[in-house]
């Protein structure tokens, strides 16, 4: 490599230290070996744990859990994809710093990469990048535990920058890259995020086909979009394993069609569940002023607020004064919760209102439409005529919760177009009259909205928010306490926000002044952005998230009927804890095979059994499902293990086979039927069924006698059950394990043969008379044939890129 190309790589390689530094330093606990307390993290400790297991112990992939609700895929919990070799690079950038440094390192790295791409001044790309990774919600979704979401952000940029590189006429390069990043970003497994990427890429796509009709370049519109069409297609294969897996697999989850008449309608989410967290139209102030909304659901109010003083002027006791104030409901915005504001920040937000005036051009009109439209959509049910034809015509867009999480891709476009409205700032140059009279306009709009926020917020807004319905029982001294605290966190946010638009003002004019070099003026902007976000982000996410390392390694500890349940070496059984949000905490899957658990994909008839039966208490469905343990409070709400005795056990022979027309017969006749000796086939596995017919006459009370024969559980690992069966007569088994039929197979002594679903969730076999060994083995042809295609894949394409790279690494001129 030549000194001149030397030369050209240093200042991005001071760029890449100042970020690593800036990362460590924001988390600096992570140098103390702490690790940050996130919520999510701790509930994937326990959803993984019988997967971790299985795989520390055995090296192999389970690709199946009986940890929550009562057992499903594992392929959105906890799976390796060995094949894909993709996952060494991503080895390589995530780890250059330590986690969650990590994340908003990647955020910087990927947006400088574009900005870079887009020719915009290191410096002012710097700066660009921390405005753009310190923005609130990309940390606050990491003290979440959101790290997927982040991971996938992370890659956005870099994905864009390779695709404008395409269009801009470096082809081959472009595709490459794509393939790479594109890949990089399918492989952290948030498909939400790449559902928003690809949306927001395909109106770039549009743009791009208008603009090339318009300047007549068709013919490299077609070979830069076919390029790019097989730069996906590799980076689609390299991941084809766990995309395959996924699109199998949700077509079985909430996210797919119901067999239910009254649900049919729907092939996915259900629209009100979708929908819960929309983001509120006036909310989106919080974009500029971080305190709009009050902030999060529960905020610390301060000794000085006029909460405080209330509750001391009124003498309420200091014990639970304090305690008011340190969960004060400043927020009031439409969400059910929140753990704090979307925060562009007031230097991007000053930049994009200057690049309204001064830029033009396909990125612009892209880079507006996608802030619009992706705000738009962020609104949810508070702007359902754009949202109802999304959800209804869009593919793919109902299959996903947490509409405001598209305000990922609202501060992605909005923080670029206000670079590149700083880069034709510079292109114009200095004492330029268009720049001035932009610059102008700009402070003239900002400062005006500030200014207004400060005077007249208690005029504008009504400060009552959704949440104030809890608040009856608060006197009328109180709650006006509380609105006067609501105005006052805006005001004072307000007033910041008009501090830094003088700033931004004052250093653009000094600039165009020539009172400043281009160089002072993007290092402070730099250090503008960052003390903008910095001071807003500790609000949220600061030294107090962090534990120490064992704490996290160590989430869960097990209570005293935990350590009851703990010594039953039973093989398999289940245990329902009820001292807890059952179906919303996967702690109790930490330590046991639990009815419940937290996850956003379940499987749906899983689902539907809860809404159905199991809310019910109906103790015939929990029998069925094995559930062996209670797990209940006692009269001081300590956990206290309960023995369920009519636990139906692992599998069992029944008398009877009662037929249904369809599903909604079958999860209804599961309201009054006698598990033990009847099962509920749906008429789809008549023919399966037909000929076996062992139903005996009744007694004087009603039941039928048992079946004679016995069926035992002999060996167990989450993806192999071994059996062993010793009847008479040919009968009829009933397995409590869930049956999912992409992927199951069951053998009798060896020999594979079919079974069917009984009992709306559960496997049902037909056995033969004598002694056998029945196995079900979960054997998906997805995982096997997937992995084959992606080792495949992503050596073409690791292949491809770095022997593009080398190319262009050997030519004279700069890359």
């Amino acid at each position: 490599m030549d000194l001149k190309r030397l030369k050209g790589i240093l200042p991005h390689l001071v760029a890449v230290l100042i970020f690593a530094l800036l990362s460590i330093i924001y988390f600096s606990p992570v140098l103390e070996g702490k690790k940050l307390s996130q919520h999510d993290i701790s509930m994937w400790e326990g959803m993984s744990k019988e997967i971790s297991d299985f795989r520390a112990k055995t090296g192999e992939e389970p690709l199946w859990t009986n940890s929550m609700f009562g057992g499903m895929p594992a392929y959105q919990i906890s799976v390796l994809y060995p094949a894909n070799l993709l996952k060494y690079i991503d080895d390589v950038l995530i780890l250059t710093v330590p986690d969650p440094a990590n994340y908003l390192f990647l955020y910087m790295l990927g947006f400088y990469f574009l900005l870079v791409v887009l020719k915009v001044d290191i410096r002012l790309a710097i700066a660009g990048a921390i405005a753009f990774g310190f923005s609130s919600y990309y940390l606050i979704i990491l003290e979440a535990g959101h790290n997927s979401k982040a991971h996938a952000i992370g890659y956005m940029a870099p994905v864009v920058a390779s695709v404008i590189m395409a269009f801009r006429g470096r082809i081959l390069l472009g595709a490459a890259l794509t393939a790479l990043f594109l890949g990089l970003q399918i492989y952290t497994n948030h498909l939400q995020i790449t559902y928003y990427l690809a949306l927001s890429l395909m109106i770039l796509g549009i743009i791009e086909f208008v603009t090339a009709i318009r300047e007549g370049w068709m013919k490299r519109f077609l070979l830069t979009g076919g390029a790019l069409v097989i730069a996906a297609g590799l980076a689609v294969g390299a991941n084809i394993t766990s995309l395959w897996a996924t699109y199998e697999y949700g077509k079985y989850t909430t996210r797919g069609p119901s067999e239910l008449t009254e649900k049919k309608h729907s092939d996915g989410l259900d629209k009100d569940y979708a929908l819960d967290w929309s983001y509120g139209v006036l909310e989106s102030m919080t974009l500029i002023v971080p305190n709009f909304m009050g902030g999060p659901s529960s905020s610390d109010a301060g000794d000085n607020s006029a909460i405080a003083q209330a509750l001391k002027t009124n003498g309420i006791p200091q014990g639970q004064a304090k305690s008011i104030v340190k969960n004060a409901p400043l927020y009031w915005g439409t969400q059910p919760f929140t753990s704090g504001p979307t925060y562009l920040g007031v230097v991007s937000f000053f930049f994009l209102i200057l690049a309204l005036f001064l830029t033009k051009g396909p990125e612009k009109t892209w880079l507006v439409i996608v802030s619009l439209l992706t705000l738009m959509l962020a609104w949810g049910k508070n702007f359902l005529p754009l949202t109802d034809v999304f959800f209804d015509y869009v593919p793919g867009y109902n299959k996903f919760r947490a509409v405001s999480m598209i305000l990922v891709m609202t501060i992605f476009s909005m923080t670029l177009l206000a670079f590149l409205g700083v880069k034709k700032f510079f292109e114009n140059g200095q004492e330029n009259e268009d720049n001035l009279k932009a610059l102008k306009k700009t402070f003239y709009i900002c400062g005006g909205l500030f200014l207004v926020l400060i005077i007249l917020p208690g005029a504008l807004f009504s400060f009552n928010g959704s949440v104030d319905a809890q608040l009856d029982q608060w006197p009328d001294w109180l709650k006006e306490a509380l609105y006067a605290d609501r105005v006052n966190v805006l005001r004072m946010d307000a007033i910041r926000g008009l501090v830094i638009v003088a700033a931004c003002a004052g250093l653009a004019w000094a600039w165009s002044k020539k009172k400043i070099t281009g160089a002072v003026f993007g290092i402070l902007i730099a250090l503008v952005a960052l003390t903008d976000h910095w001071t807003v982000d500790k609000r949220f996410v600061n030294d107090k998230d962090f534990v120490s390392a064992s704490v996290i390694k160590n989430p869960f500890t097990p209570s005293q009927a935990d350590q009851q349940i703990l010594s039953d070496k039973s093989l398999d059984f289940r245990v329902m804890n009820l001292t807890l949000s059952t179906f919303n905490d996967a702690s109790t899957s930490y330590f046991h095979k639990s009815i419940g658990g937290y996850h956003g994909a379940k499987l749906k008839r899983f689902q539907e059994l809860n809404e159905y039966q199991l809310s019910k208490n109906n103790m015939a469905v929990l029998n069925m499902l094995n559930t062996k343990y209670f797990i209940v409070p006692d009269q001081n709400k300590n956990p206290q293990a309960q023995l369920n005795p009519d636990a139906l056990g692992n599998a069992w022979f029944v008398s009877k086979l009662q037929i249904v027309e369809n599903a909604d017969e079958e999860l209804n006749a599961l309201t009054d039927f006698k598990p033990r000796t009847t099962a509920i086939v749906d008429k789809r596995f008549a023919d399966y069924v037909a000929g076996w017919n062992f139903e005996t006459s009744a007694d004087s009370t009603g039941n039928l006698a048992l079946f004679p024969g016995e069926i035992k559980l002999v060996a167990y690992e989450p993806n192999h059950l071994k059996y062993e069966s010793n009847s008479e007569n040919e009968g009829f088994a009933v397995f409590s394990e869930i049956h999912y039929e992409k992927g199951w197979n069951a053998y009798i002594d060896g020999e594979l043969l079919p079974h069917i679903r009984v009992n709306y969730v559960l496997r049902g076999m037909r056995i033969p008379a004598g002694k056998h060994v029945i196995e079900f083995k979960f054997e998906p042809s997805v995982y096997q044939v997937g992995e084959k295609i992606s080792m495949a894949s992503s050596a073409i394409l690791l292949l491809l890129v770095f022997g593009i790279l080398f190319m262009q690494l050997r030519k004279p001129k700069e890359v």
